[in-house]
């Protein structure tokens, strides 16, 4: 049965002409032994890095206005919308900014409609351009990740507004909880356009094992640590 936040993402794939079906259900969503551990790595690196996180809150504060925690409607497995938590790396008129340089610049809009990614983007703080090469934004999503929102390994929580990008694939996102990992994090990341990002969210559903989320589990380590096609 659909909660009303389902029925949302229903009605919002609808209205796109996109297929929603939960059937679309692999193994991924209901093992025990994945959810298993989730729950033991998040809340062993929530307790060893939560001095850090400390220092990141602190630093965020001391850079400026704006909170420190941001947060935003992800749509989620089942298509289910839950709060998704980041330290904020953004100034607080982002959106004015993005706007404005998009409109007055068309290769930046050129990119921007690729990639949904900018490499030089005047939204993004100093601290919140470290945090982003080294990942370190994302650890917050420990929280989505032991309320069982999110997983470890899974395709990166979408907007509403992205779920048009899907297509007919969509089904396959919703059939798994999102990540704080991606099939398409360790393999060329911010490098890839958004399409080759959804193929490789289906092909990590559609082939998923324990063994597939230890390798790329494996491959993030040296990935994060030098923030290789990170920005």
């Amino acid at each position: 049965m659909k909660n009303g936040q389902g029925v949302e993402a229903e009605r919002i794939a609808s209205s796109s002409g996109l297929r929603f079906d939960s059937a679309v259900m692999s193994p991924v969503y209901s093992s025990l032994a994945k959810r298993s551990m989730d729950l033991v790595l998040a809340s062993l690196a929530f307790v060893f890095l939560l001095p850090l996180m400390a220092v990141i809150c602190l630093g965020i504060r001391l850079s400026g206005r704006g909170p420190v925690i941001f947060t935003q409607k992800r749509c989620g497995a089942n298509g289910r919308f839950f709060n998704c938590y980041k330290f904020r790396t953004m100034r607080t008129d982002a959106a004015e900014r993005l706007e404005a340089l998009l409109s007055s610049d068309p290769a930046a809009a050129a990119e921007w409609a690729l990639y949904q990614k900018l490499r030089l983007d005047p939204r993004i703080t100093p601290i919140g351009r470290l945090l982003r090469r080294t990942s370190l934004d994302e650890l917050p999503q420990l929280i989505n990740i032991l309320r069982g929102e999110m997983s470890i390994i899974g395709p990166r929580p979408i907007t509403s507004g992205e779920i048009f990008r899907y297509g007919t694939d969509f089904a396959y996102y919703t059939a798994v909880r999102p990540g704080v990992l991606g099939l398409w994090q360790v393999n060329g990341r911010n490098s890839l356009t958004y399409d080759q990002r959804v193929r490789m969210d289906v092909e990590y559903v559609r082939t998923w094992s324990m063994s597939k989320d230890l390798r790329i589990l494996a491959k993030a380590v040296p990935a994060v640590m030098f923030g290789s096609d990170a920005y």
